[in-house]
C-alpha cells in the first residue's frame, strides 16, 4: 500500500443514506477491529447544502473535507477531478449514494424532474467512479446505491426505476472489469427506506389527488442505519449486490422467476393498497 492519504469518497453526504454511510464509517474506524483493513483517515463529504456539510465536521472524529459540489453540474465533477489531481490521495471507499426520484404518472413530470434523475442517478454516478478509479488501488470499493427497483420496470416509478437499472446494471459488469486490479464494486439495492427525505420528496410536484395518490403506502419499509450497516457489510465481504432486507432480497430472485409483465401485475396491486 502506497503512502498516500486514505481518504473515503461519499456524494448525497448531507441527508439519507449518505449522511449514515458518514456515521457509520466514523463509528467503525473506532473499532480495534474494523470493517476494512485500510481504513479511512479522511471524508470527503459532497453535497449541495454545504450547511448540512458544517453540520458533519461537528459530529464526525474522522477529518471531514466539506466539498459543497452540486454534481449535476458538470463544473463540479471537473473541480473534484483537479482536486484529486492535486492532492493524488488513495481512495479507499466511494459511495455513490447522490440520487432522487418522483413518483408519478410520467406525462404529469416535468422536463426538469425527468433530466434531473437521468443526470445525477446516472450520469453523474459514472462521472463520479470515472475520476475516482485513478486513484483506487488494490481492495479498494465502490458502493453504487441502486434500488429494488433496478430489478423491474415499475408505474408511476418509471424513469427512477429505469436509471437505477442503468446504474445496477453499469455496477455489475464494472465489477468484472475492476477483478484484475482487485477493485470490489457492490450494487446497493435497498427496498423502501422510510427515515429518509426520498419519500416526500419524490411525492412532491406530482400533479396527484392527495385523496388517491399514486402509491397509497409503503409496506415493510426499512431504516437507512439497517440498510447502510448491511451494505457495508456486504461490502467488506466483496459481494457483488447488496439487498438489505427480506423484501429486496426476495424480490432479486422473484426477477428471475417471473417475467416482467406478472411483476408489474403485482406492483399494481401492492401500490394501491
Amino acid at each position: 500500500m502506497s503512502g498516500r492519504k486514505r481518504i473515503a469518497v461519499i456524494t448525497g453526504a448531507s441527508s439519507g443514506l449518505g449522511r449514515e454511510f458518514i456515521r457509520q464509517l466514523d463509528q467503525d474506524a473506532a473499532r480495534e477491529e474494523p470493517l476494512f483493513r485500510e481504513k479511512p483517515e479522511e471524508l470527503w463529504v459532497i453535497a449541495r447544502r454545504e450547511d448540512r456539510l458544517r453540520e458533519l465536521e461537528k459530529e464526525t472524529e474522522l477529518p471531514v473535507r466539506v466539498l459543497p459540489y452540486d454534481l449535476t453540474d458538470k463544473e463540479s465533477i471537473l473541480a473534484l477531478q483537479e482536486l484529486l489531481e492535486d492532492e493524488q490521495p488513495s481512495v479507499r471507499l466511494l459511495i455513490n449514494a447522490a440520487g432522487f426520484g418522483k413518483i408519478g404518472a410520467t406525462e404529469n413530470m416535468t422536463l426538469e424532474a425527468l433530466d434531473g434523475m437521468i443526470d445525477l442517478n446516472c450520469r453523474a454516478a459514472v462521472d463520479m467512479t470515472q475520476i475516482c478509479l485513478p486513484y483506487m488501488e488494490k481492495e479498494a470499493r465502490i458502493l453504487e446505491i441502486c434500488s429494488t427497483s433496478a430489478f423491474q420496470p415499475f408505474t408511476y416509478l418509471n424513469v427512477y426505476a429505469a436509471t437505477k437499472a442503468f446504474l445496477y446494471r453499469y455496477s455489475r459488469a464494472l465489477r468484472i472489469e475492476l477483478m484484475p486490479r482487485k477493485i470490489s464494486v457492490t450494487a446497493v439495492c435497498p427496498y423502501w427506506v422510510k427515515d429518509t427525505e426520498f419519500i416526500p420528496l419524490a411525492e412532491q410536484g406530482n400533479n396527484a389527488d392527495p385523496e388517491e395518490p399514486e402509491i397509497r403506502s409503503f409496506p415493510l419499509a426499512t431504516t437507512r442505519e439497517d440498510v447502510v450497516r448491511h451494505a457495508l457489510i456486504d461490502a467488506a465481504l466483496n459481494m457483488p449486490v447488496s439487498t438489505p432486507g427480506i423484501v429486496c432480497t426476495v424480490h432479486r430472485f422473484a426477477r428471475k422467476l417471473f417475467p416482467s409483465d406478472i411483476l408489474l401485475g403485482i406492483w399494481e396491486l401492492i401500490r394501491r393498497i
